[in-house]
């Protein structure tokens, strides 16, 4: 199973992902992690990554698609993988296509966690406050929502143009949502 997870700041990804990672047991690939791992390992393309970071600019999608790229052609990756955090725009969803094209590892789908805007600023404002966190105002929260929408309905739009497009309600207790990504994840029985 070679997934794709989608969903805004806030709509559960990440812990649905470690729950999907021992289900299917295949790797979860953070873009985030792979970056601070590399930066800490000092690979050739985390002391680039890091000269980008420090210089307090993005880091490229050509060093995030090689370290993509690095992380995929490792064993583990042979039953599939659960990739997250990315693509984040459409320019980073063609070279992904290509990248797992070239591997020979298309993505099978991709699962949007779907969660209204105003739930997520209630999260991110809650769990800022419970956590001391003073940037994550309903206001900051907010335009991160906008942004990511703004950025990300074009890669939605990709994966549903594809066919590949499965948006699960992001809503409810942990083990409902995991129950809903399961069943559209569970290939549909031939009929006749």
């Amino acid at each position: 199973m070679r997934l794709v997870l989608l969903g805004a700041p806030g709509s559960g990804k990440g812990t649905q992902a470690a729950r999907l990672k021992e289900h299917l047991q295949v790797p979860h690939i953070s873009t985030g992690d792979l970056l601070r791992a590399a930066v800490a390992a000092g690979t050739p393309l985390g002391l680039q990554a890091k000269a980008v970071m420090d210089a307090g600019q993005l880091v490229s999608d050509e060093i995030v698609l090689g370290m993509l790229e690095e992380r995929l052609g490792r064993d583990d990756t042979g039953n599939g993988f659960i990739l997250d955090g990315y693509p984040r725009n459409l320019v980073q969803a063609n070279a992904l296509d290509a990248l797992l094209d070239r591997i020979g590892q298309p993505a099978d789908i991709a699962v949007q966690l779907d969660v209204d805007t105003e739930l997520l600023i209630e999260r991110l404002a809650g769990r800022a406050l419970a956590e001391g966190r003073a940037d994550d105002t309903p206001e900051t929260v907010r335009n991160r929502q906008k942004v990511y929408h703004e950025a990300t309905a074009p890669v939605i739009e990709f994966y549903r143009n594809s066919g590949r497009l499965a948006v699960v309600n992001g809503v409810g207790s942990l083990d409902d949502v995991f129950a809903r990504i399961i069943e559209v994840l569970a290939p549909t029985p031939e009929v006749g």
